[in-house]
């Protein structure tokens, strides 16, 4: 692709333009972004990863090959009718808006080649879990196109499209959610006599170190836990913590609640 303008400058596609520009997938000189208001995020943006701004005109987006929906979801709307007028038939649209269907996006912008993917922030480290969805107007080359695009930040697997909301809950919003263990960690860490950065430390490798052995191995996640776990040792006193304090329930609620969000999303459009 030549020309992509990514419509929406928010954390997620900085994380996409800064994985792509470090992984040299796409040119920098390809990619031009714009936003409803916030000129300095642009000018930020453009700096430090080396992107073109929109102009006024928006003369760039009449030529685009790709546009990439990236707006807060209240404003895709508004943003959908004013890109319409603009696009050519041939333009494809990559949508990382929450919530937002298919079918709306193709009530606003036309039949054309449209591709739903929800990746996670771990897209600036090429590190991103995406699941990506498309409608029947996307042909097996352009697929395969935003397949590789994505693959060289990550993770990404095909699903239908109504999974995404699940998808959305788990890993779009996953890095959160160990952003939020890892304060835990060193919250009790602190408690407990160690520094905040012993803490992080140890936390992190853990994290990597477990998710590496999970990546690796054919075993699953219980016979793993099993083998960490010691009869009568510390590890099964912190899992029993766990267990008393309905620690899966928590997990089962805060997916529940993310996932009734995303689908909550998608009626109000």
């Amino acid at each position: 692709m030549q020309t992509i303008v990514f419509a929406g400058a928010g954390s997620m596609a900085e994380a996409m333009i800064q994985g792509w520009v470090k992984e040299g997938v796409v040119s920098p000189k390809s990619i031009h972004i714009m936003n409803k208001s916030d000129r300095q995020k642009l000018n930020r943006i453009a700096n430090a990863h080396g992107v073109q701004i929109v102009s006024d005109s928006r003369d760039v987006v009449k030529v685009a090959d790709c546009i990439i929906l990236a707006m807060k979801p209240k404003d895709v709307i508004k943003g959908m009718e004013a890109l319409a007028p603009l696009l050519q038939e041939h333009t494809a649209v990559l949508s990382v808006v929450a919530g937002i269907s298919i079918a709306t996006i193709e009530n606003s912008l036309g039949k054309r080649p449209i591709a739903r993917v929800m990746p996670n922030t771990s897209a600036t480290i090429g590190m991103s879990a995406s699941g990506i969805s498309f409608n029947e107007q996307i042909d097996a080359s352009l697929k395969q196109e935003f397949m590789t695009m994505l693959e060289a930040i990550g993770t990404v697997i095909e699903v239908e499209e109504d999974k995404l909301h699940a998808v959305t809950a788990v890993s779009g919003s996953g890095p959160a959610y160990l952003y939020y263990l890892v304060e835990a960690f060193e919250q009790a860490g602190v408690k407990y006599g160690l520094s905040r950065e012993v803490v992080r430390s140890l936390a992190v490798q853990t994290i990597a170190g477990a998710a590496e052995m999970l990546k690796q191995s054919t075993e699953e996640p219980t016979e793993l836990r099993r083998k960490v776990t010691s009869p009568g040792g510390t590890t099964e006193a912190g899992i029993k913590a766990l267990e008393e304090n309905h620690f899966k329930d928590a997990i089962m609620a805060c997916i529940h609640d993310a996932e009734a969000k995303s689908r909550e999303l998608a009626q109000s459009e």
